[in-house]
């Protein structure tokens, strides 16, 4: 059983354990301040033997074939298609996000797994021509092992199934880590993988903290980590994987993103991009917009009908379709967010909308207890360099930007920044899109749209302090297999390429 005694369990080795710690730590509905349920606190002990589980189980899972292992993900599949109203208002309650959004979580999911399954049936490897007519050359992939898994808590189903779906079908074994903030969401999947049958030890949870994630990075038999989650997190696992030989990371991290809105733009699409960038999952997605760029030409207008926007965004109940904005994910943050909102007060920032504490009329009955924040807009200079225009705040914190010059300089100020995750730009002509799309430090980039979204078949990772991999998609494929280029003779006779003799040549008697 998932439970014993109302308290949630780790699932290590195809079975449900209390594991070796005496801890628990409890989930809470953030708009609410409500305890979820009670779950036991994994420890480096719990992580070992799920480490060495996933190790034993790897050489039968790895001898199945491709269709063979992705059938038991199309089992999962159709339970998060059946389940779908109800684990949408999971993911809400657990997170905070509006019912939408919980909603739109569940389907990645289910997206994610058809990607990966589907994949199973496609072609794998590569062809390549050689010098010599009698050989042929080609690709093959092979799983790399345990792949250990550390996942968030903004996109608690989702993000789970980019790292697992695809390092299962690989012929991997997993371990992981869930975010401390979503237990609930994370017993489910688990559940789910219960549901479906998938041999011992090839999949194992334990939930838990730091410590714990820091257990299966550090353990020498994980082969490959993937991360999702803060820059600073992930650059100390790239850091510690990176000296390692033979052991690879792919760390998808924040970003103090931009959205560059042009003389050019359309400032209905403008307008309306750029709140959703800003104000969706209250700020707190690595893509959210916490900078908008604007071109002096169009910068009042924009200002004007942006403002009055973030001044009516309805901040509310999370499972109440008329919520656009739900809370922030934990008390902690709450005071993260109020910290830069100071510091931009006290970096001399023209505040425009300052809506950090609601009115108490804005708060839902009941809902006096969860951590309540809204938008904070402000404008500031754009080529100075402040904290609050630079740092990643991870909330409805955002910047206004002036700029009078041409593309160059909108990108210059939108590359000004350590982080390079996502961008977008908001342009009718064409010439200054391509421009941003050439010189913009991104590793997502969205012309005319708002600077949020993905779609599972596409690679979802930054540059420079946003990351060092793609732990999704096809490019996770890159993180959790390795290559081996194979050459094989078909004749008799051996001949090299790059004119290299085959002769052997010995000394006379």
């Amino acid at each position: 059983m998932s439970r014993d005694d109302d308290v949630y369990r780790q699932y290590i080795d195809g079975e449900w354990t209390d594991g070796t710690g005496e801890e628990t730590f409890h989930s809470e509905n953030p708009a609410t301040g409500e305890r979820i349920g009670e779950f036991r606190r994994g420890t480096e002990a719990d992580v070992d033997r799920a480490v060495a589980a996933a190790e034993a189980a790897f050489e039968e899972w790895s001898a199945l074939s491709h269709v063979d292992r992705a059938e038991y993900l199309w089992d999962i599949y159709h339970e998060l298609k059946q389940r779908h109203e109800e684990l949408g208002e999971i993911v809400s309650k657990e997170c905070g996000k509006e019912i939408s959004e919980g909603k739109a979580d569940v389907t990645e999911a289910w997206h994610m797994v058809e990607w990966a399954a589907g994949d199973a049936r496609h072609p794998k490897g590569d062809v390549v021509p050689s010098e010599i007519p009698s050989k042929d050359a080609y690709m093959r992939r092979r799983p790399r092992g345990v792949v250990g898994c550390i996942t968030p808590w903004n996109f608690p189903v989702a993000i789970p199934f980019w790292h697992m779906a695809v390092a299962l079908v690989e012929g991997n074994t997993v371990v992981w880590k869930p975010a401390e903030q979503t237990p609930w969401c994370a017993q489910v999947v688990a559940e789910m993988f219960e549901d479906a049958g998938i041999p011992d030890g090839v999949f194992n949870m334990v939930q838990g903290y730091g410590d714990a994630g820091s257990a299966v990075v550090e353990d020498d038999r994980v082969d490959t980590v993937l991360f999702t989650g803060s820059a600073e997190v992930g650059q100390g696992i790239a850091s510690k994987v990176g000296g390692e030989p033979g052991k690879l990371a792919a760390c998808e991290m924040g970003g103090k993103n931009g959205i560059v809105i042009t003389e050019e733009a359309d400032l209905d699409v403008a307008v309306h991009s750029a709140v959703m960038s800003s104000f969706k999952t209250t700020g707190q997605r690595c893509v959210s917009s916490e900078r908008l760029i604007v071109h002096e030409e169009v910068y009042d207008e924009f200002k004007q009908r942006f403002v009055a926007n973030a001044e009516r965004v309805a901040v509310g109940d999370p499972l109440d379709e008329d919520t656009f904005m739900g809370p922030l994910i934990e008390a902690e943050h709450v005071e993260k967010v109020s910290r830069y909102n100071q510091l931009a007060r006290d970096e001399g920032v023209n505040v425009l909308v300052d809506r950090e504490e609601l009115e108490p009329e804005e708060i839902p009955e009941g809902h006096e207890d969860g951590h309540w924040v809204g938008p904070f807009v402000y404008e500031a200079d754009a080529h100075e360099n402040l904290r609050c225009t630079h740092e990643e705040v991870f909330g409805p914190h955002v910047a206004l930007l002036k700029y009078g010059g041409d593309i160059d300089e909108a990108v210059e100020i939108h590359n000004d920044t350590d982080y390079g995750l996502a961008g977008a730009i908001i342009s009718e002509d064409y010439r200054q899109i391509n421009r941003y799309r050439d010189t913009a430090e991104v590793g997502l980039a969205y012309g005319n749209l708002p600077c949020i979204g993905a779609e599972v078949q596409l690679p979802f990772g930054g540059v420079k302090k946003s990351g060092n991999g793609y732990p999704s998609a096809r490019e996770v494929i890159e993180a959790v297999t390795e290559r081996t280029a194979w050459t094989l003779n078909n004749s008799t006779e051996i001949e090299m390429a790059q004119g290299l003799s085959a002769d052997i040549k010995t000394r006379e008697d």
